[in-house]
């Protein structure tokens, strides 16, 4: 896959279960997770803390108990400040809940879900709608909470009372017509292609007068709007995609860490290790070793 870190790699769930939930909690550092996407939907919830979200450009500071939706292929980016955070990402396909009888709901709704002709309004402001949508959100949670990918008799049961709480979801937010219609923008097709760009050169050396020359910007603007709207440099960016593909062939391959480092772009082995290091508190050798 070209799109490393945009379009999110990384299998969420499996075939036989296509659900997996992830709990971020006991924070060491302030992180940030850059700009991405992926085709599943995503809830967020946020059980302790504040976390900083930002969902097409618009950015929200979510506090302790808040429910946030992000819809397939949106763009969005989050990161901690608040070491005392503790949030958990749900992510499931949209099929996981849609039926195979083309019906009203699948019609209305799922359909034009699935398409992105609708969308979900991505926060959730009134108390009493939050308070109902974090208990089901909690409710799923509880039920996935010691998932294994093997399918067994009880993994059916499990799969079938998780999609029946996503489904209460669903109706909530269907009930508060929590939805908007799609409208896609000039601006979002030129952010996309920007990043698209970027990920699929990330590997070579990209200089600041190639993307301004790609882009029809002047070097100046295009590094200000990049930081603007992506809450992070170019060169962080990049930085970010080349060590994250970097640790993929780490736990993926048997090449060798100067093989790695050079591959994903880096052209001085030493300074791969330092960012990995910097970035991950680990040595890519010992990440290696880690893993196996």
């Amino acid at each position: 896959m070209n799109n490393i870190e945009l379009k999110e790699n990384k299998p969420h769930g499996t075939r036989d279960y296509p659900y997996v939930q992830y709990h971020m909690f006991c924070i060491k550092k302030p992180f940030k997770i850059p700009v991405h996407w992926h085709d599943e939907l995503e809830i967020i919830y946020v059980e302790k803390g504040t976390l900083n979200l930002a969902i097409s450009g618009q950015e929200y500071k979510v506090k302790e108990g808040s429910v946030f939706i992000v819809n397939t292929k949106e763009l969005h980016f989050m990161g901690v400040d608040d070491l005392t955070t503790s949030y958990y990402t749900l992510l499931f396909p949209l099929e996981f809940i849609s039926f195979q009888s083309l019906d009203a709901l699948e019609h209305d709704f799922l359909m034009p879900l699935r398409s992105k002709k609708l969308l979900f309004d991505n926060i959730i402001i009134e108390d009493d709608i939050n308070d109902e949508a974090c208990t089901l959100v909690n409710k799923v949670i509880e039920l996935n909470g010691h998932h294994c990918s093997d399918t067994t008799e009880s993994d059916n049961v499990k799969q079938i009372q998780t999609r029946l709480v996503l489904l209460q979801f669903l109706e909530l937010i269907i009930r508060r017509d929590k939805f908007q219609k799609s409208i896609i923008t000039n601006n979002s097709d030129f952010q996309m292609d920007m990043l698209t760009y970027i990920q699929d050169n990330c590997s070579s050396k990209i200089k600041l007068s190639d993307l301004a020359e790609r882009f029809h910007m002047s070097e100046k603007y295009i590094s200000r709007y990049f930081k603007d709207h992506f809450n992070i440099t170019i060169t962080q960016y990049i930085n970010h995609l080349r060590l994250s593909q970097a640790k993929n062939m780490l736990e993926t391959t048997d090449e060798s860490v100067t093989d790695i480092a050079l591959k994903v772009g880096f052209s001085n082995v030493s300074h791969f290790i330092r960012n990995f290091k910097d970035n991950y508190h680990i040595s890519p050798l010992k990440y290696r070793n880690d893993k196996n």
